[in-house]
C-alpha cells in the first residue's frame, strides 16, 4: 500500500466560491437553538399584565387542608376551596402555580373552567370573578406521582396573584402523609 502525502489524490478537495457544509450546518443548528429558546423563554415566562384595583376585595374560606393519611395506591385526591368576590369589581386571578409536578390547580366559576395549572407552567391566562361571586379553586394530588419513593409527609402549595390590593398573592397550602399499605 502506497502513502504518498504528496501524491494530489489524497489532498482534501477545495470548493471555491461555496459555503463549507460544516460551517452551514453549524449555522443552521444554531438558529434552530435561538428559535426553540425563544418559543419556550415566550411560553415559559409569561405573564399577565393585571392593575392593581382597590375597590376589589375578596376572601377565601380557608387556606389550608389536611387529607391525613393517603395510600399510594388509592389513586387521586382532591380538595375544593372557596374564592369570594366580596366586591362590586371583577377580580382577577392569574400566575396560578402549584409546588410540585403531583399537584394541579384549577379555577371554577358557573360561567367559565380554567385549565389545569400546574407547577413548571407560566401562563399568561386571567381567570375572572364577577362581583358578588364566588370560584372555587380545585386542587388535586397524585399520590403514586413519585413511585414507591413518594411515601411519608407532604405538604403542598399553591399559588396565585389577584388585582386585591389588600390580597395580592393568595396562597393554599395542603398535607397529607403517603403510605403503603
Amino acid at each position: 500500500m502506497n502513502h504518498d502525502c504528496c501524491n494530489p489524490s489524497n489532498k482534501n478537495v477545495v470548493k471555491k466560491g461555496g459555503m463549507d457544509s460544516f460551517l452551514f450546518g453549524i449555522i443552521v443548528v444554531t438558529v434552530l437553538i435561538l428559535g426553540v429558546a425563544i418559543f419556550f423563554g415566550i411560553k415559559m415566562g409569561a405573564t399577565s399584565q393585571v392593575t392593581a384595583d382597590t375597590q376589589v376585595t375578596s376572601s377565601v374560606d380557608s387556606n389550608k387542608f389536611d387529607w391525613g393519611t393517603i395510600d399510594i395506591n388509592d389513586g387521586i385526591v382532591s380538595k375544593e376551596f372557596v374564592i369570594q368576590n366580596t366586591s362590586n369589581s371583577t377580580l382577577k386571578i392569574y400566575d396560578v402555580t402549584t409546588s410540585c409536578m403531583c399537584t394541579t390547580a384549577q379555577l371554577k366559576t358557573s360561567q367559565a373552567t380554567s385549565k389545569k395549572y400546574g407547577m413548571h407552567e407560566k401562563s399568561a391566562d386571567v381567570f375572572e370573578v364577577k362581583p358578588e361571586e364566588t370560584a372555587q379553586l380545585i386542587v388535586e394530588f397524585d399520590p403514586a406521582f413519585h413511585g414507591p419513593s413518594g411515601v411519608g409527609p407532604i405538604n403542598r402549595t399553591i399559588t396565585m396573584r389577584t388585582n386585591d390590593t389588600n390580597h395580592p398573592q393568595l396562597s393554599f397550602n395542603l398535607t397529607a402523609v403517603v403510605v403503603k399499605k
